[in-house]
């Protein structure tokens, strides 16, 4: 009976990454993810794009608070634009809501993205992946920028009064932050589905 312990755990942890591998993803889904950026929630760590699996999809929805965010290769003296992204609200089908801002956080210094730490100026605080029901997989991106030496990133009143419908591209094109240095997704669906 001992030995059955052993096994049995081994199946167990066996399913789990099943489910999480990239082969579950499209080509285009997993091809996303790039630059070595670490999303940590507290029973998920996140480097490379993938589908949450089943029995964790209501803690992220509903418990855990914001990830911790490492990104190794940021230089200390940098510093950082995140971005939280739903691109497929309210469904993937018909996105009439994207880009669904989740999080954004200006002036993280390189030095405390190495260590984990998103500290900065959030312009939106951090609201978890909460997908409407039967609205299928919706992706939830990040994506960090190096922002350019001496520019204030802001969001205008209209940004600010509403996640929904950001014009994401003219937001980057407006503050000349090119592309990002890193991006990672994962996709979920409503944890009751």
């Amino acid at each position: 009976m001992a030995i059955l312990a052993p096994i049995f755990g081994l199946i167990l942890l066996g399913l789990f990454h099943t489910e999480a591998k990239q082969h579950t993803l499209s080509s285009q889904d997993a091809s996303f993810c790039h630059g070595e950026l670490e999303v940590i929630y507290p029973e998920l760590d996140i480097y490379e794009c993938l589908i949450i699996p089943k029995s964790l999809r209501e803690q992220v929805s509903q418990v855990w608070k914001a990830p911790q965010v490492y990104f190794s290769t940021a230089q200390k003296k940098k510093t950082y634009v995140l971005v939280m992204v739903d691109p497929d609200a309210p469904n993937r089908s018909k996105p009439t809501s994207a880009y669904w801002r989740h999080w954004l956080v200006v002036d993280i210094q390189g030095s405390a993205l190495k260590e984990g730490q998103v500290e900065g100026t959030s312009l939106t605080d951090y609201k978890p992946p909460t997908p409407p029901s039967n609205s299928g997989f919706h992706r939830y991106q990040f994506m960090l920028f190096e922002q350019p030496p001496d520019v204030s990133v802001s969001l205008t009143e209209q940004e600010e009064a509403s996640r929904g419908k950001w014009d994401f591209q003219a937001f980057i094109t407006s503050f000349d932050l090119g592309e990002p240095v890193a991006t990672l997704q994962f996709l979920t669906q409503n944890y009751k589905d």
